[in-house]
């Protein structure tokens, strides 16, 4: 779990769209491996709100967000839709929830790498809307990330106490 990381600086001001989109997005995606690793799988799936929320359950929530909105709405691709309503699995170990993340956003990063114009839309929508557009779906990801981290944060500190990146 705790594998080298890529460059997670900030974009430069002077940084172009994609760029800024992407960077953002990655810094967040750590955030949430960050806050996700150094914990007994245990207590990461231990839920830690009444709701159920789980560490490696909001990992999992990212992991299939990721694939439905860039795989298969986005590219198009003939996969099913994964349901989000699945929690950690027995046996699934913090490791290999953290890896499926990973590739996921690899495979997300390949999609957005390869769309020549933020503007192009996709094939379909996940919402009874037209396709969204590559900046549209970074921008919704960047969200939605961002609001999961910070729900890692409170999981992670309630856990044991451990604040800040």
């Amino acid at each position: 779990m705790n594998e080298p990381r890529g460059d997670l600086r900030p974009p430069s001001l002077n940084a172009d769209e994609p760029t800024t989109l992407l960077a953002f997005l990655r810094y967040l995606r750590d955030a949430v491996v960050a806050k996700a690793s150094g914990v007994p799988d245990e207590a990461a799936r231990a839920p830690g709100v009444p709701s159920g929320t789980s560490l490696l359950g909001l990992v999992k929530h990212l992991t299939r967000t990721e694939l439905n909105w860039f795989v298969w709405a986005y590219e198009g691709a003939d996969v099913p839709l994964l349901d989000d309503g699945e929690p950690p699995l027995p046996g699934e170990t913090a490791a290999d929830i953290v890896a499926g993340y990973r590739a996921a956003a690899a495979r997300s990063d390949a999609i957005a790498a390869a769309c020549p114009d933020l503007d192009r839309p996709g094939a379909r929508s996940l919402r009874e809307t037209p396709p969204p557009s590559m900046r549209w779906l970074l921008v919704h990801m960047i969200e939605e990330t961002a609001r999961h981290a910070g729900h890692a944060d409170i999981l992670r500190e309630r856990l044991d106490g451990s604040v800040g990146r």
